[in-house]
């Protein structure tokens, strides 16, 4: 199913003059302005299966699987029924609920690594609570990240990251103290000897490594063998923690998230999108040993209104127990994998220098001659003519993510005729 190219967009555009006089740049998070691919924004009034449908009545293959969490398309029954029989409960206590720990146990239990894990409402929540617990374990204060990963919004972070700062091509952002920046270390991913020098620079002052073990922030990076064991060794060597930011891919590329597919055992992890099925979500996990600081069982504070909130959890737990169905994950990158080789064989065929990235459920297209290996090659790609192909797909009925540094997100909804309508959009846009 494709679209006429005079694509009417006028309820749209005048919602964005609206946004754009009470909304600072008329969004609510960046990359939604659609400026790296020369765009104005396309409001969204619904979604089903794997279709968006905007507010002038276009409908689009859905890429954007709102960042992440909707693995099993919109409008799933289960999920869907699950939240309503929340709400009619209430739509938060502010106390605990059973839910929570239905969850937890089920966390626990799916994730490899994590004996104990605290919800909180939102990636960068989780993120952010987990450095400073790893800081407080280890009675250090630095930190290393990877240069285009991107752990949420906290002060400690914003150095080099990835998503919309890599999209609007800002290095690091006002408003935070110099003091602060200078106890983030921010390094070249897939390169163990910068870590080992790192190591060696910072005797004893290093607290964690936070890393994205499959970047999704800058495009979709896959780590080099030995890459993630070998911070793996260099942590436990030096006395800190390693931590996976698995907010996008947990629960995304396999039951147990990119640490049971590549066998490494982080000590803390941080997840949040699948976890919500699309409602405000994070948590993070790790050994019991280490979890164990955090109040009301330790000294290490950390608290919100929200967490555990019920609906929230209950969309969470429908979710996980849907993906739990034998086979689900099988299916999903059976279907990551049929589009990534039928946009491959475009690509080859029309001898575009791009190359196409995929693990399960996710996907991404570099402009680039080159394999993308790392921050500096993601941003040597063609953002010219992945704003040109973005405006192509748009036009044939395709919502691919706004900018060359973001990741794609298949889900189980879609089928022959959703992959069959993109991989016509795509003859298209690469023509």
């Amino acid at each position: 199913m494709t679209q006429a190219v005079a694509m009417d967009t006028r309820k749209s555009q005048l919602l964005f003059e609206r946004a754009q006089q009470v909304i600072p740049g008329g969004v609510n998070s960046p990359v939604r302005a659609c400026k790296a691919v020369n765009s104005q924004p396309i409001f969204i009034e619904r979604a089903d299966a794997a279709w968006l449908y905007d507010v002038d009545g276009n409908a689009f293959v859905d890429y954007l699987g709102a960042w992440g969490p909707m693995i099993l398309g919109h409008q799933h029954p289960r999920l869907m029924e699950a939240v309503e029989d929340a709400v009619r409960l209430s739509t938060s206590f502010g106390a605990p609920n059973a839910l929570e720990v239905d969850i937890a146990e089920l966390v626990v239990k799916m994730m490899p690594s994590i004996q104990m894990v605290r919800f909180v409402n939102s990636g960068t929540e989780a993120c952010m609570s987990a450095v400073r617990l790893a800081r407080a374990y280890t009675g250090r204060n630095m930190v290393i990240k990877f240069d285009g990963c991107y752990h949420g919004h906290a002060d400690s972070f914003l150095i080099k990251a990835g998503s919309g700062l890599a999209t609007l091509g800002i290095s690091s952002s006002p408003g935070i103290p110099e003091e602060l920046s200078r106890l983030t270390v921010s390094l070249p991913f897939n390169d163990l000897s910068v870590v080992e020098k790192a190591f060696k620079e910072h005797k004893e002052k290093i607290a964690c490594i936070i890393v994205e073990p499959i970047m999704g922030n800058a495009g979709l990076i896959v780590p080099k063998e030995d890459y993630l064991s070998g911070l793996r060794e260099l942590c436990t060597t030096n006395g800190a923690l390693l931590i996976f930011d698995e907010v996008m891919t947990g629960f995304r590329v396999g039951a147990g998230g990119a640490q049971q597919k590549f066998k490494v055992t982080p000590d803390l992890t941080c997840l949040g999108k699948v976890i919500g099925g699309g409602l405000p979500v994070g948590a993070y996990g790790g050994k019991k040993e280490i979890m164990e600081r955090v109040a009301p069982s330790g000294d290490v504070y950390q608290a919100g209104t929200l967490s555990g909130s019920p609906v929230a959890m209950a969309a969470g737990l429908a979710q996980l127990r849907v993906l739990q169905t034998p086979g689900a994950y099988e299916r999903l990158e059976q279907k990551t994998a049929a589009l990534a080789d039928g946009i491959r064989e475009i690509v080859e065929k029309g001898k575009v220098p791009a190359q196409v990235v995929h693990v399960t459920g996710m996907l991404c297209v570099f402009f680039n001659d080159k394999p993308v290996v790392d921050f500096e090659s993601a941003k040597a790609c063609n953002t010219e003519r992945f704003a040109k192909m973005w405006q192509e797909l748009l036009k044939n009925g395709v919502y691919w993510p706004p900018s060359q540094f973001e990741s794609a997100f298949v889900s189980l909804e879609h089928g022959k005729r959703e992959l069959d309508a993109t991989l016509d959009a795509f003859k298209v846009a690469l023509a």
